[in-house]
């Protein structure tokens, strides 16, 4: 099964995606987009480890999710991604402005042929007013075309908000 778990920031969904994990009784993955750029996002990252199961396989991936999501492929798995919107972050920063596109199309492309059950947490971002600068309005974009085309592929999609799961599909 495709998940794609979607929220404002805080709003329960990462823990919504390990609970989801936990129950599927499968092998676990979690796929990590997060760069540790300071030390605030260290801390971050450090509180998300902490807040995991011990015996979860780590992969670190800021660009190249495609390949790890294929090379971490198999029955009796469950792939966690958190987030999305980083590694969305981290490719439309990237000194290769065309490296965003090829790795989303990489991304829709592999995902329905996936064996594994895939959780795919992101953060919802459209709801605000329209940023200003640039990069601001482009990210906002493309996170809500990137939704878009993942919700059309997953068989179940939840909004989290207040750390309550609201089923808007499956």
């Amino acid at each position: 099964m495709k998940q794609l778990i979607l929220g404002g920031a805080r709003s329960g969904k990462s823990q919504y995606a390990q609970q989801q994990a936990i129950d599927s009784g499968l092998q676990v993955v979690y796929v990590a987009t997060a760069q540790a750029g300071d030390a605030e996002m260290r801390a971050r990252i450090e509180q998300h480890k902490n807040n995991r199961p011990s015996d979860w396989q780590l992969v670190e991936e800021p660009i190249r999710l495609a390949d790890v999501l294929q090379q971490q492929d198999g029955p009796g798995r469950c792939l966690l991604v958190d987030c999305l919107t980083l590694w969305l972050t981290n490719l439309l920063c990237h000194d290769d402005p065309s490296l965003y596109e090829y790795e989303r199309d990489r991304l829709l492309t592999l995902l329905p042929g996936l064996q594994a059950s895939v959780l795919l947490v992101s953060n919802e971002v459209g709801q605000g007013i329209v940023p200003l600068g640039e990069l601001n309005r482009r990210f906002v974009d493309e996170a809500g075309w990137l939704h878009q085309a993942l919700a059309a592929q997953s068989e179940r999609v939840v909004w989290i908000m207040a750390g309550l799961p609201q089923v808007l599909k499956g």
